[in-house]
């Protein structure tokens, strides 16, 4: 099944996001390698595709689990959670319908 993971910045994280950034992708490259994500990405502070200094507000990451157990025991080992970058993070079933 799919989980939606959904993660709130910290404010001010920019700088800790940056540093822990390519740990992050490494575990996303991982899933993706495995046909497990169907899509991950952070949320731009503004509405732009680059913000800059603004940095982001949050994350999103969309991958097929066995468990919502599992799901969250992969959000909990974040390299960005272990930084500091997330305040928050919520871990959701995502019953896929679109795309086919």
């Amino acid at each position: 099944m799919f989980y939606a993971i959904m993660a709130t910045d910290n404010a001010d994280s920019l700088s800790k996001r940056l540093a822990a950034r390519p740990d992050h992708l490494a575990r996303l490259q991982t899933l993706q390698d495995a046909g497990r994500l169907l899509l991950a990405g952070p949320h731009p502070a503004i509405d732009a595709a680059d913000p800059g200094s603004a940095g982001f507000s949050g994350s999103l990451v969309v991958a097929e689990f066995a468990s919502l157990e599992q799901a969250q025991a992969w959000a909990d080992a974040d390299p960005y959670v272990a930084a500091g970058v997330y305040q928050q993070v919520t871990v959701k079933p995502l019953k896929r319908v679109f795309p086919a």
